[in-house]
């Protein structure tokens, strides 16, 4: 849509220049005939003499409709890529603001001319650097943060296993709190890397099926599909697929069932449970980290990064996930990857 916006940009430019012509030619063939002696004014020396014009205006005639033409020539020549070249410059600028939108926070823009095209494109570059800087600056120190609290926390389980058994139900309370605690500082550390780097660390071939079979023992998951092998970091799929079941375990009902299958191409995970469902609105915004649906209890469990890591990694591997109501009642999860192979 934006392209065809342009497009028109440079069309209505282009046409400004053929009416400023248009005009200017009918104003001088206006002014020339203004100019044109009138019949009364003529000699009368009968109707030879009336009828007839001088040779000079004649000759005046076909000069100016030569000149007209020759200038008409030249716009319709020169105007074009007078018009297409500023609005290209234009579109080169609309395409670094959508990189960096988008998330390219490399996205630059070359600097042409001393317009105020170039002097915009200048700013563009200069906030996209302070913006670089900022979020860069975001995530070491959110990086930095997590390793620091690992510290604190290994004390405090020391120090909880010195309790002795007192007090068992604090004793477990404490445990459990350090437990999520030490979750939330893993996928803090997790989020962080995969926004800081521009290519995975691993690329290898993966069972999808086997590795979602795997996972689905220690949820007791029922598993389905067909073999399909995908390419990827196994460290990160697998803690996809471990989010996905822990999500449908906590927050939906069971029974929570895992299906594989592939086509066009495309490897699909489906992770589905028989809970209350989502509403259609909070579909897209349950993927934001640490957001909470509105059907949710307070203090029910998790981090509030599992869905937003399950979104970053599939995206990591080329994919994409989304939350879809699944009929009958319930939720799925639904993963999508590139495939290697998939048996049909």
């Amino acid at each position: 849509m934006t392209g065809g916006l342009m497009r028109r940009l440079y069309l209505q430019i282009y046409l400004a220049f053929i009416a400023i012509l248009f005009v200017f030619a009918v104003v001088t063939v206006a002014i020339w005939h203004l100019r044109e002696p009138r019949p009364e004014d003529q000699p009368r020396g009968g109707r030879i003499g009336l009828a007839a014009r001088p040779p000079h205006r004649r000759v005046a005639h076909g000069a100016l409709l030569v000149f007209l033409t020759v200038l008409a020539v030249a716009v319709f020549i020169g105007a074009y890529p007078v018009a297409r070249r500023l609005t290209r410059r234009l579109e080169r600028l609309r395409t670094g603001v959508e990189g960096l939108g988008a998330g390219d926070l490399h996205a630059r823009v070359p600097v042409e001319g001393r317009d105020e095209v170039a002097v915009l494109a200048t700013s563009f570059n200069r906030a996209a650097d302070r913006i670089e800087a900022l979020v860069g600056a975001q995530r070491t120190l959110l990086a930095s943060a997590s390793h620091e609290l690992r510290s604190p926390l290994a004390r405090i389980r020391v120090a909880l296993e010195l309790m002795g058994a007192e007090r068992p139900d604090l004793r477990e309370r404490v445990a459990r709190d350090i437990a999520e605690l030490d979750d939330l500082i893993a996928e803090l550390l997790l989020a962080s890397r995969l926004e800081s780097v521009d290519q995975l660390d691993r690329s290898e071939e993966v069972d999808l099926l086997g590795l979602v079979a795997e996972e689905a023992v220690r949820a007791e998951a029922e598993v389905s599909g067909q073999p399909v092998a995908v390419r990827g970091d196994a460290r990160l799929l697998r803690r996809l697929v471990r989010n996905l079941l822990e999500n449908a375990l906590r927050h939906g009902a069971p029974p929570v069932e895992a299906f594989v299958d592939a086509a066009g191409g495309r490897a699909r995970l489906r992770v589905c449970d028989r809970g209350s469902g989502v509403p259609e609105a909070e579909r897209e915004r349950i993927f934001a980290p640490f957001y909470r649906p509105s059907s949710r209890p307070p203090g029910d469990g998790g981090s509030g990064l599992g869905l937003a890591l399950v979104r970053q990694i599939a995206r990591r591997h080329g994919g994409e996930a989304r939350c879809l109501p699944r009929e009958g009642g319930g939720t799925c999860f639904e993963v999508e990857l590139p495939a290697l192979d998939a048996t049909p």
